[in-house]
C-alpha cells in the first residue's frame, strides 16, 4: 500500500534485515527512490537484484545507516585527502557495546537471516574505513566469536584489511558488554544502553529464562512506552565511543581521532581539538544526512555517493569477515567501489 500511494516519492527500508531485498525491489518497481538500512541485504545475489531494479527503474538507492555518515568522520576524511600531514598510513576502529544485551527478536538472533555482530554491526566499522581509505579494500582475515550460550549468533569479531594501495586497517568490535568503549573518553561514563547494574540484573534474567525480550523490544519501538527513555539515553550532544567505536587515522604527520564533539589532530604543532558542531550531527542517534543526500539525489540531481554498488562493496565486507573466521584463510575481495572524490566537496572543513 505504501509503495502504491502516488503521494510517496521515497521509502526508508527499515525491515528485518531478511526482508531489505524484497521490500526495496518492490518500491523500485513501483518509482520510490529507496533508502536501505544496514547491512544492505543477506547476500551479494540479493544485493545485486536491488542494483538492477534501482538502475532498471531509474531510482535513487541509496545504502544508509551507518556512522560513516557523520560530521566527525567525514571531516577526517577531508583532512586526510587534503594532504597537509601526509599519507594515510593505517587505519584502526574499536568498539566494546552492549549490543548483545539489547532485546532481540528470533530473526535477530538467526545468522542466516542476517542476525548478529558481523552483520548487523560491521558496516558501521567497515563503511567508515571504506570511506576513509578511498573504498578500494583488497582482501580481509577475519575472526568472530561465539561465546555466550543464550545467544546462538556470533557477539565477537576482529578484522584485518588490506587496501589495493597496501594501506593497513583493523577492526574490532566486541558486543558482550563487560566493558564499554564510552570508558576510554573522560567525559564518558559506563554505560551505553545500560549502565554496569543493569547488564548485571540482564544477564541473570538471560541465564534464568526469566526475560521477557519481546515485551521489552515492543516498549522501546517507535512509538513504544520506553521509546523516548531509550533513545534519549543513547542519544547526546557530546560524542562517545558508541557502536561504531573509537577510529584513529594515523599519517605521516600526524593521528586524527574523534573528540567530544568534533576531532582531535595530534601533530607536530601539538594536540589541537577542532570543534565541529553541537549537536545532533555529533550525536548517536542520527539520519539527517542520508536524507540530506537522497533529497539532492532525487530534488537536485546530485549523485547518490552511498549507492546501492556502494553498499554492494560493504556487504561483501561483512560477509568476507564471517567466511574467513569459518575457513580461516586471508578472503580476496571482487565487489568494491572507490569513493568518487568529489563527494563532500561542499562540506566545510574548520581551518586547522
Amino acid at each position: 500500500k505504501l509503495c502504491d500511494d502516488p503521494n510517496v516519492e521515497a521509502v526508508w527500508v527499515s525491515s528485518p534485515n531478511r526482508f531489505h531485498a524484497e521490500h526495496a525491489i518492490m518500491a523500485a518497481r513501483a518509482g520510490k527512490h529507496v533508502v536501505v538500512e544496514k547491512p544492505m541485504a543477506t547476500s551479494l545475489e540479493e544485493a545485486g537484484r536491488m542494483v538492477e531494479a534501482a538502475e532498471k527503474h531509474k531510482v535513487n538507492l541509496l545504502a544508509g545507516h551507518t556512522r560513516a555518515f557523520i560530521r566527525p568522520i567525514r571531516v577526517m576524511r577531508k583532512i586526510i585527502n587534503s594532504g597537509k600531514f601526509g599519507q594515510l598510513r593505517a587505519l584502526n576502529i574499536w568498539s566494546y557495546s552492549d549490543w548483545m544485551l539489547r532485546p532481540r527478536t528470533p530473526d535477530e538472533l538467526d545468522v542466516n537471516q542476517g542476525g548478529g555482530i558481523p552483520y548487523r554491526q560491521g558496516p558501521h566499522q567497515i563503511d567508515t574505513v571504506r570511506l576513509l581509505g578511498g573504498g578500494m579494500l583488497r582482501s580481509v582475515r577475519a575472526q568472530t566469536g561465539d561465546w555466550m550460550k543464550e545467544r546462538t549468533i556470533p557477539g565477537y569479531y576482529s578484522a584485518f584489511m588490506e587496501f589495493e594501495s597496501g594501506l593497513p586497517a583493523t577492526i574490532v568490535h566486541n558486543g558482550y558488554g563487560y566493558f564499554l568503549g564510552t570508558e576510554l573518553v573522560p567525559w564518558g561514563q559506563d554505560k551505553q544502553v545500560y549502565d554496569a547494574g543493569q547488564r548485571a540484573a540482564i544477564r541473570a534474567a538471560m541465564r534464568a529464562g526469566t526475560r521477557d525480550e519481546n515485551a521489552e523490544k515492543q516498549q522501546i519501538r517507535i512509538g513504544g512506552s520506553r521509546e523516548k527513555d531509550y533513545f534519549s539515553g543513547v542519544s547526546q550532544a557530546a560524542w562517545v565511543p558508541e557502536d561504531m567505536g573509537f577510529a584513529i587515522a594515523s599519517l605521516d604527520r600526524a593521528d586524527l581521532r574523534q573528540s567530544k564533539f568534533g576531532v582531535y589532530v595530534h601533530s607536530d604543532k601539538g594536540k589541537q581539538d577542532v570543534e565541529i558542531e553541537r549537536g545532533n550531527e555529533t550525536g548517536v542517534v542520527q539520519r539527517r544526512a542520508e536524507l540530506e543526500e537522497l533529497y539532492d539525489a532525487a530534488i537536485n540531481g546530485k549523485p547518490v555517493w552511498h549507492d546501492g554498488r556502494w553498499g554492494m562493496a560493504t556487504l561483501e565486507v561483512c560477509l568476507a569477515v564471517m567466511q574467513s573466521a569459518k575457513e580461516r584463510r586471508e578472503i580476496m575481495l571482487t565487489h568494491q567501489k572507490a569513493m568518487h572524490p568529489d563527494y563532500d566537496a561542499e562540506l566545510e572543513t574548520p581551518v586547522i
